[in-house]
């Protein structure tokens, strides 16, 4: 039978699983990657190349079973030897940078008593620590003045809460319930935090040596991200937007430069969209930056630009790229300034000339999420000598530390050798299947489960990754090695609309997604599903955020899948654009228009308006503080199958986020647990 007419079908078999994991913990040791694994993952990220490169410090990050949190320590690494030590204990120490000189190392954790982070400084030699101040808030973007003296961060300064009417006075010893609050600013809450404390993030020194800090900027705006000295340390440079109207610019930055000693601000770039990461050359002569000419277009390529110190000059070193970059940092000699970009799903580590000229310098860098392959982040620092520092992945070990120094590269950590090495894991094989659409190339991978008889057959699960401006990878993914351990095949690939492969490709979506990226999809399913140890007639589909839209836009589309799970996905685009905590961006960049200008074009792209034609089972997944594609979005999908009498069930997951969905290793778990029930119910 193909469908099950129950409308709540699955639901038990769902619960059973759930139920069952709570003996996780004490299950016993697999030969093939099991949820009680996911505990036992480490993750290096991070790194930090001495400026001599005789040392690298990194965040190391391990997840306890009995706090199911992920724990970051800073470590220490000798790369000649690979020999390492523990440097700071956690539960949460990050941001480990290393002072001009390398004698000292900042780095900032918060205290086992819960209060704020604060700043930390260790002198290397004497292997003593010094809080240096007492913050009331959580500091960021720490960086050393070039003489050592004094240290930069950011830091959030509270203003006094909205209020409407005076207030009441609470007789004595009266209980009431907590007062109301009132929401006036335009930006009021994110994903990662929440519904927000009314407070600007301001610019603030304080010595190295320990001190009461100084506040530098002040009024109503957000300074700061990725700070950085004028070689002189007279100034800091950082970006930001400070036009009047700023907070409905969601795109709008410039980069200022901010005197230490007096606070004067000099604003050094007058374009019209983003300009972020200033960095200074060793000579001051130039500031490299990134940003891009805003065309509110929802995918644009991100370019390096390098200006004269005054903000004269500005130009574009990377037009011809084709590929948005990051992380910019300048060679010691000031001729270079290296990049990190994704090219193809292949994030890579980039030297880019004075003219324009580029030479890759590493590649295959990852980043420390566990549970999906993304290409993204890939931290890296480059020292005087030249030597590399990054984090490296695979499909079969997530990141560890590499070095690369003098046209040779070494990998320095294996923090999971002793859980994966002798493991059964899935392999990656990569595929290029021609668009049905327009034949053009997309790049697939496939999973297979570990152990394969001949003429064995697997069901299959096509896995569709977020963003949708976003590139998957041959990368370690936790859920793809727990579907592969449980006897299913993934396929997942790169449609257009990801990113890495240009901006043609990825702007194929422009103010039409979905578009075609549905029959990229469906062509790679064919291509998979045509493999001789493919099940296809047991064919499923899942994928999260804007891989979760598409979910629900395949099943109203086709019957083809025995069933579906949909994840944090955007269901209706006029209620998402009104209600997500990106509500300045979502209108005018994915479609062009606000939902009143156009309303035909939000429901057309909406999964909702396909709603009537579903006949697949579909569960439903949200994070419960998820502020990016908020639980309501959800929520309209499981009720409306409801009506219908499709086999659903809607899983809440407590206190995730969008971003934050697979965080803690339970979840991750659980999530997966629920999602191969789900199949397993409606597997042929």
């Amino acid at each position: 039978m193909r469908r099950s007419t129950m409308p709540n079908a699955g639901f038990v078999s769902v619960l059973c699983l759930l139920c069952g994991f709570c003996e996780l913990a004490g299950a016993l040791p697999s030969e093939t990657f099991s949820p009680r694994d996911v505990f036992d993952l480490q993750v290096a990220s991070d790194p930090r190349i001495r400026p001599d490169g005789g040392a690298i410090a990194y965040v190391r990050v391990a997840y306890s079973v009995l706090t199911d949190r992920g724990e970051r320590s800073i470590w220490l690494i000798d790369p000649a030897t690979g020999k390492q030590a523990p440097l700071v204990d956690g539960p949460s120490a990050v941001s480990p940078r290393w002072s001009a000189d390398g004698t000292r190392l900042a780095y900032i954790s918060t205290p086992p008593s819960g209060a704020p982070a604060q700043l930390y400084v260790r002198w290397m030699e004497h292997g003593v620590v010094s809080k240096i101040a007492n913050l009331p808030a959580a500091p960021g973007d720490i960086a050393w003045s070039p003489d050592g003296h004094q240290i930069a961060f950011t830091m959030a300064s509270p203003v006094a809460p909205l209020t409407l009417g005076p207030p009441l006075v609470k007789p004595p010893g009266a209980t009431w319930a907590d007062p109301i609050k009132v929401i006036g600013d335009v930006i009021y809450r994110s994903d990662s935090g929440g519904y927000l404390p009314r407070g600007f993030r301001h610019i603030w020194v304080v010595s190295a040596d320990g001190g009461a800090p100084r506040q530098l900027t002040f009024g109503d705006f957000n300074d700061g991200h990725n700070l950085s000295w004028m070689p002189d340390g007279q100034s800091i440079l950082f970006s930001g937007n400070r036009a009047e109207g700023w907070e409905r610019q969601p795109l709008q930055s410039n980069v200022y430069r901010l005197s230490v000693a007096d606070g004067v601000l000099t604003q050094l770039t007058h374009a019209n969209g983003p300009s972020v990461w200033p960095v200074a050359s060793p000579d001051g002569r130039y500031i490299a930056y990134l940003g891009y000419i805003d065309e509110h277009r929802p995918h644009q390529d991100t370019e390096l630009y390098i200006m004269d110190r005054d903000g004269g000059h500005a130009h574009s070193l990377t037009a011809t790229l084709d590929r948005p970059v990051d992380a910019p940092q300048w060679s010691a000699d000031g001729r270079n300034v290296y990049v990190v970009y994704i090219d193809r799903g292949v994030q890579k580590i980039a030297r880019i000339s004075l003219t324009g000229r580029v030479n890759e310098v590493a590649r295959d860098l990852s980043y420390e999420g566990l549970d999906l392959p993304y290409a993204v982040g890939g931290a890296f620092s480059v020292a005087k000598n030249a030597a590399v520092a990054f984090a490296r992945g695979n499909v079969g070990y997530p990141s560890e530390i590499v070095v690369s120094s003098k046209g040779s590269e070494h990998r320095l950590t294996h923090l999971n050798a002793e859980l994966l090495e002798n493991k059964a894991l899935a392999t990656a094989t990569h595929l290029q299947v021609p668009s049905k659409f327009d034949a053009q190339p997309i790049d697939a991978w496939i999973m297979t489960p570990p152990r394969i008889a001949p003429g064995q057959k697997f069901p299959l699960i096509l896995e569709i990754h977020g963003g949708p401006y976003a590139s998957y990878g041959e990368l370690w993914s936790t859920e793809f090695q727990l579907y592969a351990a449980a006897g299913f095949v993934v396929v997942y690939c790169n449609p257009r609309g990801s990113d890495s492969y240009g901006d043609e490709f990825a702007s194929g979506i422009a103010h039409d997604f979905p578009g075609h990226d549905y029959d990229d999809l469906m062509s790679v399913v064919d291509a998979a599903a045509a493999k001789d140890f493919v099940d296809a007639n047991n064919l499923f589909v899942t994928g999260g955020s804007g891989g979760g839209l598409l979910t629900a836009w395949i099943v109203g589309k086709n019957s083809r899948f025995r069933a579906a799970v949909v994840q944090r996905p955007v269901i209706n685009w006029t209620s998402l654009s009104l209600t997500s905590d990106q509500y300045t961006f979502m209108g005018p960049y994915w479609l062009g228009k606000l939902p009143w200008e156009d309303p035909d074009a939000y429901w057309r792209h909406s999964p909702l308006s396909l709603v009537g034609a579903v006949t697949t089972p579909t569960l439903v997944l949200v994070g419960e503080e998820d502020h990016r594609t908020p639980p309501a979005e959800a929520e309209q999908y499981y009720q409306a199958l409801q009506l219908r009498g499709i086999p659903t069930a809607l899983i809440r997951v407590p206190g995730a986020s969008h971003g934050s969905l697979a965080s803690r290793p339970s979840h991750l778990a659980q999530e997966v647990a629920a999602i191969l029930a789900w199949f397993n119910r409606f597997k042929d």
